[in-house]
């Protein structure tokens, strides 16, 4: 535990010294202000709900997009480099194992994410609360969507190390990474959604189309985050699927993909060679 320790001090000073916390909190904190104040818009129409509720849902489309993204920018780095750099194989010399140096790594990254999450949606309930009294509701669903992106930072920082050992160079890395954003995030859900008109309501929709959405870390997460919340009304698009998958089936992948993608991303590191 000292070593991994000791390795996440250290990479906790390079995050701070290539101002990616800077870059994380700014983002986060941008995003979630611009989302606060608009995006709650719609409680002025009688949802029923709070405004801190309605927050969340918009929140936690923001998450789907920028916690992947920003792991994933912090972590295709961390192997690739130390390879270019020839600094694997002092590395490697020291009394610590691989895995003890990816956890962290891993420690540090995420350690900067949750910091990130952490200020982004407090400012956010800030200014929910300072417009609606009944606020309060709200905060067992911040709760939930604050520790649910965390888990989905760690995945993705899982899958950013397994990129970084595999491509063994920054710009191959960097290049899978961002692959892996625009699959995951962005063209899976289309795909679904033309495979769902091509189906025109048949045996996909009905019978794959729940597991596919459980199949993917990003779309389980929003799924769990919209179906727990009360402001499923609030949200559009794939929400509309929430209601038909329970909450623990849709809760299953947002714990078991971060083991999963550490895992891998060990086996991968296990075969660099120095």
């Amino acid at each position: 535990m000292t070593r991994i320790l000791a390795t996440a001090k250290t990479e906790l000073r390079i995050a701070i010294r290539n101002r990616w916390v800077l870059i994380a909190l700014i983002l986060m904190a941008v995003f979630s202000l611009v989302l606060a104040a608009v995006g709650s818009a719609p409680t002025s129409g009688g949802l029923g709900v709070d405004r801190l509720s309605v927050t969340v849902a918009s929140l936690t489309s923001l998450s789907v997009y920028l916690v992947p993204l920003l792991a994933l920018l912090m972590s295709f780095d961390a192997i690739a480099g130390e390879v270019e750099r020839g600094t694997l194989p002092l590395l490697l010399t020291y009394p610590i194992t691989r895995q003890e140096v990816l956890l962290g790594k891993l420690l540090a990254h995420l350690a900067v994410l949750t910091l990130a999450v952490v200020v982004g949606y407090g400012l956010a309930a800030a200014i929910a609360f300072a417009s609606d009294s009944d606020a309060g509701a709200g905060l067992v669903a911040l709760w939930r969507l604050t520790w649910t992106s965390v888990l989905l930072g760690a995945t993705f920082l899982g899958a950013g190390y397994g990129l970084s050992a595999l491509a063994r160079r920054p710009s191959g890395a960097a290049g899978l990474a961002i692959g892996l954003w625009l699959g995951l995030v962005v063209l899976y859900d289309l795909a679904l959604l033309a495979a769902i008109v091509a189906d025109g309501g048949g045996w996909f929709t009905t019978d794959v189309f729940p597991y596919a959405l459980l199949a993917n870390p990003a779309d389980a997460f929003r799924l769990f985050n919209l179906t727990a919340s009360g402001a499923m009304a609030a949200a559009s698009g794939i929400g509309g699927a929430a209601g038909t998958i329970p909450v623990w089936q849709s809760l299953l992948p947002v714990l078991i993909w971060p083991i999963c993608a550490t895992a891998l991303a060990g086996l991968a590191f296990r075969k660099v060679t120095p």
